[in-house]
């Protein structure tokens, strides 16, 4: 099922699969690794919920609901 990076709860897996995001913000997300067809995982929420940090690569991003909501993912069951 297709939903948007901001959908996954902490502990859940996702497949990038296509970024709707600006240019600026798609050039940015690929530089720290985020492309179509990388596996990520939500590791931890701001208490509030926003930002959500991402394990991408061996990296840990933090992405405001903002920008997250612009990337297509699927579910990793």
């Amino acid at each position: 099922m297709i939903h948007t990076l901001n959908h996954i709860q902490v502990g859940q897996n996702a497949v990038i699969k296509k970024m709707l995001n600006n240019d600026a913000m798609k050039r940015r997300l690929s530089d720290v690794g985020l492309i179509e067809g990388t596996t990520v995982s939500c590791v931890t929420k701001a208490p509030f919920g926003d930002p959500k940090a991402f394990a991408v690569r061996g990296a840990v991003i933090a992405l405001r609901e903002e920008d997250s909501k612009n990337i297509l993912i699927e579910e990793d069951r």
